[in-house]
């Protein structure tokens, strides 16, 4: 059994910029990175991808190459957790104990809650960005999409990771259609689970003339259940605002894009770091309806995800574990850009609580959407727990602007790679 002072579940954005920030602290740190994949993908990238604007290859680099030089990786999946232990189980039968840990380890994509999705993707004009070898079959679906034809992109009533993504590929799809000549003849749609199209005022109001600039049919209370894909039809659940289920709805489509269902990892979701249910928060009523979760901190109670206080991101139960990134209980957007505002938080917290100290870094749920709404134009969302924007620039961040669109397809790809993940920013 090996021992690691830090140990740290997942070696995607969130463990890799968290280990190397805390390397940076002190090199003689002894650090364990539990992470089974091969690959390491910048996924921001993807929705670009799927609009025919950005290199699928350019997204992917082997995760040895990112790996911080002074940490151990340990190419396994973490499969159970023995917190009163201080030790973790992974798939291999391999155990590792900690003095600290940090799970940092991702959402799980819940494509079986889509009936027939998995066996559709990637043909009959089913696709979606939210997986590598898809996303460029997004940008082939609009190609060969047809005049006259029916366009669908869907958001489920789960959290997800990058709440904006639904959308960005919705209004760049209708963008390429309209620089195609053929937006007019077409029907593009947005079923989304969730009740309106952006949680804060200021973005929404720019996003709702969007949808009205290209003719977007939206369908909110509406989650995707089914797929047909040789038949091309898709199946919604429609529910009233009370979560009941009121309505199965038939849609023929020519392309869909779908946004999966999204949950915390199983292993974490049954393990004793999860956010206890909420036994005043019924999982079906009274008539076998699934409820539906109404905001992100209610949602918390059904998926599972790590229990840690929103500020200080330690866990309420076990002093010496915390978590960041999209697998924690923060209830706030799960993007890149709020894992770079949560970093520091974590390892000035955890170098405290090392060192018998208070916390004082506090984390204010800053994230941040760069909302793409055609090609060149793009709003830069910024916004806190409390759904008010927190801007950056001088400018009125609402607007539609081409400087935001080069920071998103230029600038961020590169700082991703040569300083996020190296824990300098």
């Amino acid at each position: 059994m090996s021992h690691f002072q830090i140990l740290i579940i997942g070696g995607g954005n969130a463990g890799i910029s968290t280990a190397s920030k805390l390397l940076l602290e002190n090199k003689n740190f002894k650090i364990g990175i539990i992470e089974p994949s091969e690959k390491h993908y910048y996924q921001p990238a993807w929705t670009l991808v799927g609009g025919g604007t950005f290199d699928i290859n350019a997204t992917e680099r082997e995760e040895a190459s990112v790996m911080p030089e002074n940490a151990t990786w340990i190419k396994d999946a973490a499969a159970s957790f023995q917190p009163d232990e201080n030790s973790v189980t992974c798939k291999s039968g391999d155990k590792y104990t900690y003095d600290y840990l940090v799970v940092a380890a991702g959402i799980k994509l819940d494509l079986d809650k889509v009936k027939g999705l998995k066996e559709t993707l990637g043909k009959n004009g089913v696709t979606t960005n939210y997986m590598f070898q898809y996303a460029t079959y997004t940008y082939e679906c609009l190609e060969n999409f047809p005049k006259g034809g029916k366009a669908i992109f869907t958001s489920p009533n789960t959290p997800i990771k990058c709440g904006g993504a639904p959308q960005k590929i919705l209004y760049l799809g209708s963008d390429y259609l309209r620089r195609k000549g053929i937006l007019n003849d077409s029907e593009v749609h947005f079923y989304s689970g969730g009740t309106i199209i952006f949680g804060v005022k200021k973005y929404a109001e720019t996003l709702l003339k969007v949808v009205a600039r290209y003719g977007i049919k939206t369908h909110f209370y509406h989650n995707l259940v089914e797929i047909d894909g040789p038949n091309q039809i898709a199946y919604f659940d429609k529910y009233d605002t009370e979560g009941h289920v009121v309505d199965r709805v038939k849609q023929k489509f020519d392309m869909i894009h779908v946004t999966p269902p999204q949950s915390a990892p199983d292993f974490i979701k049954d393990s004793p770091l999860a956010v206890p249910l909420d036994p005043s928060v019924p999982l079906i009523d009274e008539e076998g309806n699934p409820c539906v979760p109404s905001s992100l901190p209610r949602s918390a109670n059904y998926f599972g995800w790590v229990d840690v206080d929103k500020h200080t991101l330690q866990h309420h139960r076990y002093p010496n574990i915390f978590s960041l990134g999209d697998s924690s209980s923060l209830p706030t957007a799960k993007t890149g850009a709020a894992v770079r505002k949560q970093m520091p938080v974590v390892v000035q917290n955890l170098l405290s609580h090392m060192n018998g100290q208070p916390l004082t870094a506090s984390y204010s749920g800053y994230s941040s959407c760069p909302l793409i709404t055609g090609y060149g134009k793009i709003v830069m969302a910024e916004f806190d727990y409390d759904s008010q924007p927190m801007e950056t620039f001088p400018f009125n961040q609402a607007q539609e602007r081409y400087s935001m669109w080069i920071l998103k397809k230029y600038v961020l790809p590169f700082l991703y790679w040569t300083r996020i993940l190296k824990g300098t920013m």
